[in-house]
């Protein structure tokens, strides 16, 4: 088998550096991914879709929301508080070089 080049090397560490350390968690990356397709998703909606507890998807939200990959908006509907997040501009810009650099990478 032939040895890769230093170009093949170089460009592979360039396509490797791509990628988002905060979207490497899987539940993380199927936030932005969900809010990338929707307007807002609900903080119960999202816990659903994805299958995690209260604490796992809170802890999930607060890295994102930390890294301003997510907007928050808290309301009432009939008393009862419900969270909504939507993806930023920040977020979507990661999300798209995230999912470039694995296609380049299974290519």
């Amino acid at each position: 088998m032939p040895e890769p080049s230093h170009e093949d090397d170089a460009e592979l560490k360039g396509t490797l550096n791509n990628l988002s350390k905060l979207l490497t968690h899987q539940v993380r990356l199927g936030i932005c991914v969900l809010l990338s397709r929707h307007v807002a998703i609900s903080f119960s909606r999202l816990k659903e879709l994805l299958e995690e507890s209260d604490g796992s998807m809170g802890g999930q939200l607060r890295k994102l929301e930390e890294e301003e990959f997510i907007n928050i908006k808290k309301e009432f509907r009939n008393r009862k508080p419900i969270t909504w997040y939507s993806l930023t501009e920040k977020g979507q810009a990661a999300l798209e070089m995230h999912l470039n650099a694995l296609e380049k990478l299974i290519k």
